[in-house]
């Protein structure tokens, strides 16, 4: 697939998601990066602020398979991942797959369920395969996780492992709409749900090409360093006990490359990772200081760190890339 097309797949999507979603393009926009590089969302913020409702929106736009599961205290691993049933007639087990053998998976308020439970989707979101008593069965291509949660001040919220949090690709607030995006809302759905009458835009093949294909996006080698650079910094800050791993280079590599498609361009531009630092990085990092101000103290540290790395110049191959 050419980029070009990605970019018309891209755009296809996002117009259709906004007809049921106002005011946020841009976490359409990031749904859609880590969609476009397979990777996975937490979606965070209070109740009520359109979570599920855009995970739902976003599942729909694709001709593809979407089951959501719904996290509380009681829910056990085989709830979610699947279970061997014994046949008393035939006198052998039958495997019944769970919610997570889908190619949308809404995992709702993830932090309402134990740790024990949480940790099953770590080997799904990971090498797309569920391992079951021993036999480990491939998920279906594309596979996109889009979890949400609740703020940890709730009650009722298990916190999630540092492991589990690291298999997101992005983590994104939501943030509550302003005045007359508020007004937009109540007009939208005075009289009907716009969920109900959306259809699907792109087909499961068509996600699997893009994301085979969006990686010629060229990434000049100054933008290599500059991510690395970024990922040593937050090793070395004083305020993080943990920085940025391997992996988080690796997801910020693919999300800019993602990011600079779904923009229409060819190549990759500073402003591309310094826009996904605090989503791909923040939740990946960990503040020295605990407490209520946990995660703003994560957000805080990156964006300093951005702001205090010297940010490359555009390449000759960025500019070539223009045309």
């Amino acid at each position: 697939m050419e980029l070009s097309e990605i970019y018309d797949l891209g755009r296809r999507v996002r117009e259709n998601v906004k007809k049921v979603i106002v005011g946020k393009d841009e976490v359409i926009d990031q749904l859609l990066t880590a969609m476009l590089a397979s990777g996975h969302v937490l979606l965070e913020d209070v109740p009520g602020t359109g979570k599920t409702l855009l995970a739902k929106a976003l599942a729909r736009s694709l001709n593809t398979e979407f089951a959501r599961v719904q996290f509380t205290p009681d829910l056990l691993p085989t709830d979610v991942s699947g279970v061997n049933i014994y046949d008393m007639k035939r006198s052998e087990f039958e495997f019944r797959p769970g919610p997570v053998f889908t190619h949308v998976l809404l995992a709702d308020e993830i932090n309402r369920a134990t740790p024990r439970t949480q940790s099953v989707l770590l080997e799904c979101m990971e090498e797309r395969q569920v391992t079951i008593d021993g036999v480990t069965r491939r998920l279906e291509q594309p596979f996109l996780v889009i979890a949400t949660q609740n703020p940890l001040e709730n009650q009722g919220t298990f916190p999630l492992p540092e492991a589990q949090l690291d298999r997101f690709m992005l983590k994104v607030a939501m943030g509550y709409p302003d005045s007359a995006e508020s007004v937009e809302i109540l007009k939208r759905f005075r009289a009907e749900d716009p969920l109900e009458t959306l259809r699907p835009v792109a087909e499961a093949a068509e996600i699997r090409a893009a994301q085979a294909s969006y990686t010629k996006v060229t990434v000049d080698d100054d933008l290599y360093a500059y991510i690395v650079a970024l990922a040593e910094e937050t090793r070395r800050d004083p305020e993080l006990l943990g920085g940025v791993s391997p992996r988080g280079c690796l997801s910020m590599l693919r999300a800019a490359q993602a990011r600079a498609v779904l923009a229409g361009r060819g190549y990759v531009s500073p402003d591309d990772i310094k826009a996904l630092a605090v989503p791909v990085w923040a939740h990946r990092v960990l503040p020295a200081r605990r407490g209520g101000a946990f995660e703003r103290v994560a957000e805080k540290a990156v964006l300093r760190i951005v702001n205090a790395v010297p940010v490359p110049t555009e390449a000759p191959a960025a500019l070539q890339g223009r045309g």
